[in-house]
């Protein structure tokens, strides 16, 4: 099917940033929120995404201009039922997503497809709350979105061939580079980089060397261009141990449980830069 209005369910850092660059490449844009305030917010935030662009040369005026005016936000889910394909990307919460994908099942046409950006969820629990998990697939971008170049296509054992081929051509059509995963928790990326940044955290933990140096020594050694611990502080250490414990229970191996350590941080409301402080200190609370 020929896609041309795009919804997306959430306008916070990932939401605005899907919604960036789906009005970028040309698609009418509607974003649903659930507040008209949140909904000014993720428009300020395409807003200032897009003129730091324009101030780097990456975007010209006039592209800004076009896709300010293919966006549109709104409070209802309702509004979504005209769209051909509606992108999730709200709370990592399966009871939340369920029950907004439940919803637009009864609202929209026949024919929209459902995707969802979850990072750890598996989207068979969540097409199961529909009646089209045939045309129903996972499509996980990667933050900043309108940076990133990945995006993972992901199918389930219900999603029709037609659906992934349109979903991947979709991503293509946004910029992106889109690689296939099934349907697993964490899919490709997740899967491999959860266990690397927790035991980095457990060899914090275990003495094996400092926070500097543990982060030093993956940037010089193994060419990365942020250490785990960094990079966790960027992620967000609260987000981290969340997907940890949903990958830990999907997985129950030791490799994907959060170590204490981890636990005690976000307990303590050290989240990482965005709270001010993680491993490392950021000052002011962002």
């Amino acid at each position: 099917m020929k896609i041309e209005r795009v919804g997306v369910l959430g306008a916070g850092l990932m939401g605005a940033g899907i919604a960036e660059v789906a009005a970028k490449a040309g698609y009418e844009t509607l974003v649903r929120e659930v507040t008209e305030d949140l909904g000014r917010k993720g428009l300020s935030r395409i807003e200032g995404s897009m003129a730091r662009a324009v101030e780097k040369g990456k975007l010209e005026a006039a592209a800004r201009d076009a896709a300010l005016a293919k966006l549109s936000t709104t409070t209802r889910l309702e509004d979504l039922s005209g769209c051909d394909i509606v992108l999730e990307a709200i709370v990592e919460s399966l009871d939340a997503k369920t029950e907004a994908f439940g919803t637009l099942d009864r609202v929209c046409k026949p024919e929209t497809i459902f995707c969802s950006n979850t990072s750890s969820l598996t989207i068979t629990e969540m097409s199961a709350a529909t009646s089209r998990p045939d045309r129903f697939a996972g499509l996980h971008f990667f933050n900043p979105v309108p940076v990133m170049k990945l995006v993972e296509v992901v199918r389930t054992i219900a999603t029709s061939e037609e659906t992934e081929k349109t979903v991947f051509e979709f991503a293509k059509s946004l910029g992106k580079e889109p690689i296939r995963a099934h349907d697993n928790s964490g899919f490709v990326v997740n899967r491999l980089l959860v266990p690397y940044l927790l035991d980095a955290v457990r060899a914090l933990e275990q003495g094996v060397a400092t926070k500097e140096d543990i982060d030093r020594g993956m940037e010089l050694g193994c060419g990365h261009p942020m250490g785990p611990l960094r990079l966790l502080d960027f992620v967000g250490l609260d987000t981290t141990y969340a997907i940890a414990e949903i990958m830990f229970n999907e997985y129950r191996e030791k490799r994907f449980a959060p170590p204490p350590l981890l636990k005690r941080l976000v307990l303590a409301g050290r989240f990482g830069k965005k709270s001010g402080r993680g491993f490392y200190e950021y000052g002011a609370a962002r």
